[in-house]
């Protein structure tokens, strides 16, 4: 049972706000305020996804930048409100287009048709969106076209990646049941494997940890679909002791299906064969750790010296905490594309690197002003933190080898596309 629903911007704006029960009328009290005050004084850029606030708890997910949150009872289930506001999110997105704050404020009116269709008296009926399409009569208002010259807005669909600003292609980002009448829709099916890395680095160089959490997403613009067969790479193991096929082994510790996914064909042929409706759903969840086949894509050589006088990756960030004193900055970066600056509020160096060609070296010299510097300070630098995204690379080696579609006369466009980007990768100094 939810009392309220509200989604804000990352600056705290109320994008929307539903009160169900009216329980908190009368009280002065600012729900969506309180949550967002408590938010951001928490350390961190992790924050908690239950809160408590006299005796009212919230639960939120963020995507896209934008916070969604629930305020309910006690009693009620916290898992169940996140996974309804995990099916909101993606309901947003295939009655909206991509998420976004702007996206948000141009279809407030659809987005309210959606919650009143949803919950009733803060009671869940439906998340199914092909129920919902037979009630939620408001069009979309689409967003403005897909344009080079400002790729802030669109992202590789279902990758909540670190900077959202992989383009591929506009097509996956419109909504994806269309407004009655539209005529000429393209007929297309996205087929994305997206794995995120998690690794730390030691300050020899060897990796300490390497975890790959991946996922292959399915996102349909077929109004009516027969069955869909997807086939993986033959040599796809799952666990230690198993071996298969002839080539070098794609290798995970577990995978997990979605309910929809016929498996019969899995164990002799790596084949998933799904019968998709129109909107996103993902198909396969699968981990790997520690033993991943491919090697790291970005390693750190650091040199610190104290004076005595005083393939191709994208959206490449790297992060560096320097000691609290440091007072100014002066940099050399390797080419002019590059930017530098120095952060007060968290006191760490932000290095921006647009665009780093794979097999490259790229070099940057910072020198810092630290009044009083001592051994301790010292201590104080680092750890460093990357952040980036490769386009069509997986570190597990997991590939598509066909995506075949049952039905009509004329198959739709498919299209299958890779994404690795980083989760957390830390590297010791």
């Amino acid at each position: 049972m939810l009392s309220q629903i509200f989604i804000l911007s990352s600056k705290g704006d109320r994008l929307i706000h539903k009160d169900f029960r009216g329980e908190t009328c009368g009280t002065g009290t600012d729900l969506a305020d309180v949550f967002y005050r408590g938010i951001t004084s928490l350390p961190g850029d992790q924050p908690p996804v239950f809160m408590t606030h006299e005796g009212r708890h919230f639960v939120h997910v963020r995507h896209g930048g934008l916070y969604f949150v629930a305020t309910t009872t006690p009693e009620a289930s916290p898992f169940t409100l996140v996974e309804f506001l995990n099916r909101l999110v993606t309901l947003l997105r295939d009655f909206c287009g991509p998420l976004s704050e702007k996206n948000v404020g141009l279809n407030f009116a659809l987005v309210y048709e959606l919650l009143d269709e949803m919950l009733d008296y803060g009671y869940i009926q439906t998340t199914s969106p092909e129920v919902l399409r037979n009630f939620v009569h408001t069009e979309p208002v689409a967003t403005k076209p897909f344009s080079l010259l400002d790729l802030g807005s669109v992202g590789l669909f279902g990758a909540e990646t670190q900077q959202s600003k992989v383009a591929p292609s506009s097509a996956a980002s419109r909504p994806v049941l269309p407004p009655r009448g539209e005529q000429g829709a393209r007929n297309e099916v996205f087929l994305d494997v997206v794995e995120r890395l998690t690794v730390v680095i030691a300050a020899n160089g060897s990796p300490m940890k390497v975890d790959v959490q991946g996922e292959i997403r399915l996102k349909c613009y077929l109004p009516s679909c027969g069955e869909m067969r997807i086939g993986l790479t033959e040599e796809f193991c799952v666990g230690k002791s198993e071996l298969r096929g002839y080539g070098t082994a794609v290798r995970v510790d577990e995978c997990a299906f979605h309910s929809s996914v016929k498996l019969d064909e899995f164990e002799s042929g790596r084949v998933l064969k799904v019968t998709p409706s129109q909107g996103e759903v993902t198909l396969m969840q699968y981990q790997l750790a520690d033993d991943v086949p491919s090697p790291l894509p970005f390693r750190l050589f650091p040199t610190v010296d104290q004076d005595p006088t005083g393939s191709q990756a994208l959206n490449v960030r790297l992060q560096l905490p320097v000691p609290k004193g440091v007072s100014s900055l002066a940099q050399e970066l390797s080419s002019p594309e590059q930017t530098a600056e120095l952060q007060p509020g968290t006191k760490s160096i932000r290095w921006d690197i647009p665009r780093c060609q794979g097999g490259s070296q790229l070099s940057a010299l910072f020198k810092l002003e630290v009044p009083g510097l001592s051994r301790a300070s010292l201590l104080e630098l680092g750890p460093a933190n990357l952040a980036f995204e490769l386009p069509a690379q997986t570190c597990s080696g997991l590939r598509v080898r066909f995506l075949r579609l049952r039905g009509p006369a004329g198959p739709p466009q498919r299209w299958v596309r890779y994404l690795t980007h980083s989760d957390s990768y830390v590297l010791r100094l």
